[in-house]
Parts: structure tokens; sequence; C-alpha cells
């Protein structure tokens, strides 16, 4: 009879464990995985009680903003045309298959 054990950790650092057990078939060898359940006495205090207060939310938001990387002003000249020549393109394409549809729609019905 042996007794195999998986330990694994989850994202959050709570541990669930996997233990085979014997189902009661003697001889056999036969075993049954018993997963223990996760409860919230497994996860920190800190995690589930935890709240920001507004000071440390605008420290962490600083924090991130000096993390970003900026683009520069030529990036952002590039950036925008492209954004512009895209939304021309798609107004043109929508505006036509609009017209052409309207016009399809006066053929059939104004018989």
């Amino acid at each position: 009879m042996s007794t195999d054990r998986d330990d694994s950790v989850d994202t959050d650092g709570a541990r669930d464990s996997e233990t085979a057990v014997p189902t009661g078939k003697a001889g056999r060898g036969d075993t049954a995985v018993a997963k223990r359940v996760r409860t919230d006495a497994d996860t920190p205090e800190d995690t589930r009680t935890a709240r920001a207060n507004p000071i440390t939310y605008i420290r962490q938001v600083a924090e991130e903003l000096r993390k970003v990387i900026w683009p520069t002003r030529n990036q952002m000249v590039t950036y925008t045309i492209v954004v512009l020549l895209f939304l021309i393109f798609m107004t043109a394409l929508v505006s036509g298959v609009d017209f052409g549809a309207g016009k399809l729609v006066e053929l059939v019905f104004d018989r």
C-alpha cells in the first residue's frame, strides 16, 4: 500500500493537497484520491480584508505611470496619421456599401 502526495500551490499561495488512500478492497491495490478543499483559513488575512486607502491608490497609480514607455512626438504623429487614414477608409467603405444597398433597394422596389 503506497501513499502518493501531491501538494500544489495556487496563484494566491493557498495549498491544495491530494493524497492517495486505500478504497477498502483488500489485495487489489486500488486507491482513490481524496482532495482537501481549500478554505478561507488557507488565504492570508490581509488579502481578504485589505482595502487600499486613496493615498496608497494614488501612489500606486503614479508608480505605474512612471513605468509606462511614452511614445515620442514622431511616433504620435505617425500613429495619428494612420488612425485618421483608417477612419477615412472605413467611412468611405461603409458609405459606399450603404449607398450601393440603397440604390439596389430602389431598383428592386421601385417598379
